[in-house]
């Protein structure tokens, strides 16, 4: 990744002789590498450091950096996808929802709704009440080749959930988990799939 900088960027800071004395004169421009997505270090001059930081926010929600590719996208979200929602409260993290609605083109649904939809989404947490109930009925919902996301707090954030929580209500609901991955700042997604004959 190229970062390009100029002394302008630098007014009155405490490191910019060392940058003059580098050969930045005043207007000068300079072209330098850092690794992708690695924030700079603290003797970095601000001006390149605001770079880097946008830059990483833009894609905090891309993975592993790759341009275009969304968590959405690894969430199976299309164009079209019919997404149902259940589980919302205040901390489910908003720019995750409003990726998914900008990809899947529709509102997220919830559960008073009568739609067969692709994917479910559940925001999950350690006292939510009884997990396997409410997986069964994510499965009322759910079409044949349909997905089941489970949302939980990652370690460490509260009310988190155990990943063996997950691995004991999926089978006693009829499903198998397949995967997880980190969704959000704040939250780990967890993939659970259904026999045809177990979907609505």
């Amino acid at each position: 990744m190229r970062i390009v900088i100029s002394s302008s960027d630098l007014p009155e800071h405490r490191f910019a002789r060392n940058w003059i004395g580098l050969g930045l004169a005043p207007g000068a421009v300079s072209r330098w590498t850092i690794p992708r997505g690695v924030l700079l270090s603290r003797w970095a001059p601000p001006g390149a450091r605001r770079v880097e930081e946008a830059k990483v926010l833009s894609t905090s929600l891309n993975t592993a950096g790759n341009s275009g590719v969304t968590i959405a996208s690894r969430l199976g979200i299309t164009a079209g996808s019919l997404v149902l929602e259940l589980g919302r409260q205040d901390d489910s993290d908003e720019a995750l929802r409003a990726q998914i609605t900008e990809v899947s083109g529709s509102p997220l649904l919830a559960d008073d709704q009568e739609e067969v939809v692709d994917i479910v989404i559940i925001w999950w947490r350690d006292d939510d009440g009884d997990l396997v109930d409410t997986l069964v009925d994510a499965l009322t919902f759910l079409a044949a080749g349909g997905i089941i996301w489970v949302f939980t707090p990652k370690a460490g954030r509260p009310r988190h959930v155990e990943p063996s929580d997950i691995q004991e209500a999926a089978p006693t609901a009829g499903l198998s988990q397949t995967s997880s991955l980190a969704v959000a700042a704040d939250w780990t997604g967890t993939r659970l799939v259904a026999p045809k004959s177990s979907r609505r």
